[in-house]
């Protein structure tokens, strides 16, 4: 059956196509993941741990690698949208809890896509010489459009810009490397004292520093319109959180030994600053990388709080209108220009900070609901039709513990 032919249900209605392959599934996590974290918030998180910002990295990592190992076995069980909906409802067995996760996965996104566009129009506004609200206004306004296009379109415009941004981040590892060659002998004040001064920086950071793997859950949010989830599903997850993991870990301590501590955690467009003393081509070229790489941040969030969304409405736990899909782009119309305005009343009125704590407080919410989504399934014995990605019961346990010892540690 062709892709045209399954885009329909029994009714005669446009259905999600299944159109997405697993690299570009990758670049889509890697997208927002990626541009999230590291183009913004560096600064913010150096502002709280200093020079030990990396290590809030590394804890931030440890904390999301059991719930990436959670939701690789539960996509595969409840490959759909609104994911996170299916695996609660199914394992906690509450419509209740089902339907607030779900609200709280959707906030997650628009406040992360707003916390995403403030960053991106003030590294556009380097390039453009208009106001950060304008700019703000008109990139959201244009993403909208761009995300109602089409999944398979905005995803390889997604993907395109996904590996522009990587490109970036390399830029930053070498330009870094060329204005101080002797970076690797000064690692050692990355790593942290046994004080208690020291490390509560550190987990206090790792709170802000958490919002910068926020995005990897989004895969599980586009199952119902992926290629063979069961074998896909699970893969780009853990490759999207591996690579991130990676890039984080040596961007950051670069960026924390380059730029002077004083500069770095007041800035909003904090990987600039490594190219400030460069030529205003190199700066110019770094300034549009940075603004690609936020701005797919924001459309890959509005892809994914678009689609949760629609599966609620589907599900019937928000009202039917929000389930109308075009017939020609096969995407959730109504629901994605819902998304885009509630992301541009928040960009506009809240600052980037509180938003970035807000997201990562209600993102470890959610993964303690669907960490012992999980161990109940598992307690219960609860089997899937088909084959599914399988962990062992120890996983979201360590996920749950571990998302509300974080949760915690940031509300003290």
């Amino acid at each position: 059956m062709s892709s045209s032919q399954q885009s329909f249900d029994n009714d005669n209605k446009p259905t999600l196509q299944r159109r997405l392959t697993l690299p570009l599934l990758i670049l889509y996590g890697l997208g927002v993941t990626v541009g999230a974290g590291i183009y913004v918030l560096v600064g913010a998180t150096a502002a709280r741990a200093g020079f030990y910002a990396p290590i809030s990295f590394l804890l931030a990592a440890f904390v999301v690698m059991f719930t990436g190992f959670t939701y690789s076995e539960l996509s595969t069980r409840f490959p759909v949208s609104a994911g996170e909906v299916a695996y609660v409802k199914n394992g906690l067995n509450s419509r209740f809890l089902a339907v607030l996760v779900g609200l709280l996965v959707v906030t997650s996104g628009v406040v992360s896509s707003a916390t995403i566009s403030i960053g991106a129009a003030q590294y556009l506004s380097n390039i453009i010489a208009l106001s950060p609200e304008i700019l703000i206004v008109l990139i959201i306004a244009v993403l909208g459009m761009v995300a109602a296009w089409g999944i398979l379109q905005s995803v390889i415009i997604a993907a395109i810009f996904t590996i522009i941004e990587i490109g970036g981040l390399f830029f930053v590892i070498y330009y870094g490397f060329t204005i101080r060659p002797d970076l690797l002998s000064e690692i050692g004040l990355l790593v942290p004292p046994m004080e208690v001064a020291a490390w509560g920086g550190i987990v206090s950071a790792g709170l802000l520093a958490f919002f910068a793997f926020v995005g990897f859950e989004d895969i599980a949010n586009v199952a119902e319109e992926v290629k063979n989830p069961q074998k896909n599903m699970p893969r780009a997850i853990i490759f999207t959180l591996v690579i991130a993991s990676a890039i984080y870990l040596t961007v950051v301590s670069v960026v924390i030994l380059v730029v002077p501590m004083d500069k770095l955690s007041h800035s909003v467009a904090p990987l600039a600053l490594v190219f400030e003393n460069a030529s205003n081509t190199t700066k110019g070229a770094f300034n549009i990388i940075a603004t690609i790489a936020t701005i797919n941040g924001v459309l890959i969030q509005m892809i994914m709080a678009s689609r949760v969304l629609y599966g609620l409405a589907k599900q019937g736990a928000l009202p039917k209108k929000l389930t109308y899909i075009h017939p020609k782009t096969h995407t959730p119309l109504v629901t994605t220009a819902l998304v885009a305005a509630i992301i541009l009343l928040l960009a506009l009125f809240f600052p980037i900070d509180s938003l970035a704590q807000l997201t990562s407080q209600i993102v470890l919410f959610v993964f303690i609901m669907v960490n012992l989504a999980l161990v109940f399934i598992k307690i219960t014995k609860k089997t899937s039709e088909q084959d599914y990605f399988k962990v062992s019961i120890l996983v979201p346990i360590f996920g749950s513990i571990s998302s509300l010892a974080l949760l915690l540690t940031g509300l003290l």
